[in-house]
């Protein structure tokens, strides 16, 4: 990989340690070979892309991108942080449409040709990620078939993400809802905790927080989950797999299909 001339951007943060302000280019470099899709870039758009690269700390429930109508001046690359992506009606309410972590970026709507967004990007697990103006990539989109394919794939995948989770939320129970995106979040993070709260999941799926906290009752008393305040801890990950319904499987895989590991280019670790 070529050299890196990053910039660090921090804000304060009690849930993610990693990497303290002023941390070594190497630290930063690792964290960089996290997210997939930056992987997967040729090292000629290395060379272009990296003196504009920015490591973000994001907290939990900072807004990244709303549907005000303003442009989306900045696209966002998950390292160890989880996005995600809801829409927000008239009266408060929301639902959740998809979620982005390592295997891919928050902002699509720039090189699809668009200034604006159509949902809210809202920081579901803090962490880090790497920033880019969206002028940036829009310009290697134009210019660089191998940037544009990867791009390309990867919001096929995104929009599968969004059609089988808006089946998911009309026609699964809310205890297949809850073990989906528990896995889906496990899928983005390291190990098997989350530092996630009842209210935070009811406002994802889009249901009464009672109803999540039923749900979650259920897991823990067959021994799959344990729960304390602001952290749930996966026990059993088969048998979770086993109660969810068919979408996690089906969205898992269309992203392996459309962006396998072999592809995401020779940056691998």
């Amino acid at each position: 990989m070529p050299s890196l001339a990053l910039r660090l951007e921090t804000r304060p943060t009690q849930q993610t340690p990693i990497p303290p302000p002023r941390a070594p280019l190497i630290a930063i470099s690792r964290l960089l070979r996290q997210n997939h899709l930056l992987k997967a870039l040729p090292d000629e758009v290395w060379s272009r892309i990296s003196p504009h690269l920015q490591l973000s700390e994001l907290t939990l429930g900072s807004c990244l991108i709303d549907e005000s109508g303003g442009p989306v001046q900045y696209v966002y690359f998950p390292t160890n942080s989880i996005v995600a992506l809801l829409c927000v009606m008239e009266n408060g309410a929301s639902a959740h449409a998809a979620m982005v972590g390592v295997e891919g970026m928050v902002g699509f709507s720039p090189f699809m040709g668009l200034e604006t967004s159509a949902c809210h990007a809202v920081v579901q697990s803090a962490g880090y990620a790497f920033k880019l103006p969206a002028r940036v990539l829009v310009r290697e989109f134009e210019q660089t078939p191998a940037v544009s394919q990867v791009l390309l794939r990867y919001t096929q995948s995104l929009i599968t993400q969004m059609m089988q989770t808006a089946g998911c939320n009309r026609l699964h129970s809310i205890e297949q809802q809850l073990c989906r995106c528990l896995l889906s979040s496990l899928d983005r993070l390291p190990g098997n905790d989350l530092a996630i709260t009842h209210e935070l999941i009811s406002k994802m799926i889009g249901v009464r927080r009672e109803g999540i906290t039923e749900a979650a009752g259920k897991l823990q008393r067959l021994g799959v989950i344990s729960c304390s305040r602001g952290h749930l801890t996966v026990l059993d990950r088969p048998a979770l797999e086993s109660l969810a319904c068919e979408c996690y499987s089906v969205i898992k895989r269309e992203l392996e299909r459309l962006l396998p590991t072999s592809s995401r280019g020779k940056m691998m670790a």
